[in-house]
């Protein structure tokens, strides 16, 4: 039922976004000249997919986990959209192909290793990554991977078409902050 509504959704959001889309990348052109960021993350089963996002951080910004980045590598469009949680907006193409789930763990990169071993002795890699989630809606990001694989684990366990809505209307409404970047 989960991944009906993902597909729906997801293709509502592209078809009424699809101005505000155009929109940010415009701006992103203007701002980077890249305004697409695009990067291999771990998918359901530990397989590869491409992940793909608004930049917000300066093109030449060394491909780490956000946390691990600096702060001076975020641009001024880029911090409006991490605030906004806009840069999230492409990932919709990510959902309506299935590599991703509007709900479920964030997609961490394979040079996470510390993070991919905690989530794969609790089984976080069978299900889809997601945009957001329990995690996300409690500032949980991936600086503390235990913490946040507990955190994974425990919504997978509690998932039900509840808890799917209710993360989504929470991080609608602009609960959680975001991944860190290193000040």
């Amino acid at each position: 039922m989960i991944r009906f509504f993902d597909f729906v959704f997801s293709l509502l959001g592209l078809i009424v976004g699809s101005p505000i889309l155009l929109v940010i990348y415009v701006l992103g052109l203007l701002d980077t000249g890249s305004p697409v960021f695009i990067q291999e993350r771990v998918g359901r089963a530990k397989k590869p997919f491409t992940l793909i996002k608004f930049r917000t951080m300066k093109v030449d910004t060394a491909s780490v986990a956000s946390h691990l980045a600096s702060v001076s590598s975020i641009t001024k469009l880029g911090g409006f959209l991490r605030k906004t949680k806009l840069d999230e907006l492409p990932q919709l193409w990510n959902v309506l192909k299935g590599d991703m789930s509007l709900v479920g763990p964030r997609p961490n990169l394979f040079n996470q290793d510390e993070l991919i071993a905690e989530r794969e002795a609790l089984g976080i890699y069978a299900v889809r990554p997601g945009i957001t989630g329990l995690a996300q809606i409690n500032e949980i990001d991936m600086s503390t991977p235990k913490l946040l694989a507990e955190t994974d684990a425990r919504m997978i366990r509690e998932m039900s078409l509840r808890n799917y809505f209710s993360f989504i209307i929470q991080t609608v409404v602009g609960k959680g902050a975001g991944d860190r970047v290193r000040h």
